[in-house]
């Protein structure tokens, strides 16, 4: 009776193998075909509404910062995009109707998670392998064999296809001149810390100033299965490109 109920306990453990494979297999070949194109995506926190404006007027400063850790050359990238759009680029804020700032914060490989945070509940997903070996974890000690390799399967199975992100976030304000009688008024109030006991207070107000201000956050992402920077990086930028020249 103990040979056999051994023999019973190895052959459901290796039937739990078997299963736990055909799951790895099918969740791995289901990312594989689902994620197969690139799938880039650009969304902004607040819309934007610029004024009508007369064909000589539009000219447009441009100061693109990149504070990332990677080096892109986005600034060439919208400039090119506002010049297909019909905007003048100038060297001078004095003599621009227009002024884009943008500073780009991160650009980088990410996670579901950060991923969901970003566009408020994107992306996700489980792993069947794993799920398949939590929950075949509790009858003896051969059925948690099987569910152990099912588990090790699934890990194998993501590392062979990764559905893969890649997210660039970007902090915009966009400037336009007042119409003819218009008159801007600026309030500013300001916490600034010196050290770790002293607050310094700022208040700002009645400041008159040339410029009406905006201000949004842009965040792009790329997705494909094994995707790399190298061509996550031109599409991205394109991206950006597109949704900033979109504005005017």
């Amino acid at each position: 009776m103990e040979i056999k109920t051994i023999a019973k306990s190895l052959a459901l453990a290796g039937m739990l193998g078997i299963v736990a494979i055909q799951f790895t297999g099918c969740g791995a070949a289901h990312t594989a075909v689902k994620k197969r194109n690139l799938d880039v995506q650009t969304r902004m926190t607040e819309t934007i509404f610029l004024e009508p404006t007369e064909p000589d007027k539009r000219t447009i400063f441009v100061d693109v910062r990149n504070t990332s850790d990677k080096n892109m050359n986005v600034q060439e990238t919208i400039v090119n995009a506002l010049k297909a759009r019909g905007y003048t680029i100038s060297n001078s804020p004095q003599q621009a109707n227009f002024m884009l700032q943008a500073n780009v914060l991160q650009v980088g490989k990410t996670d579901l998670r950060q991923a969901q945070n970003a566009f408020d509940g994107g992306f996700g997903g489980a792993v069947l392998g794993a799920t398949a070996g939590y929950a075949m974890h509790n009858s003896n000690t051969n059925v948690a064999v099987g569910g152990l390799i099912g588990a090790a399967l699934g890990v194998v199975g993501d590392a062979l296809v990764d559905d893969t992100f890649y997210s660039m976030i970007t902090d915009v304000q966009i400037r336009e001149r007042p119409w003819g009688g218009e008159v801007i008024t600026q309030t500013q109030a300001a916490a600034l810390k010196q050290g770790s006991s002293t607050n310094v207070k700022q208040d700002i107000k009645g400041a008159k100033i040339e410029w009406k201000t905006y201000r949004t956050r842009v965040v792009s992402t790329a997705n494909k299965v094994n995707l790399d920077f190298e061509e996550a990086q031109p599409v991205l930028q394109d991206a950006l490109g597109k949704s900033l020249s979109g504005l005017f």
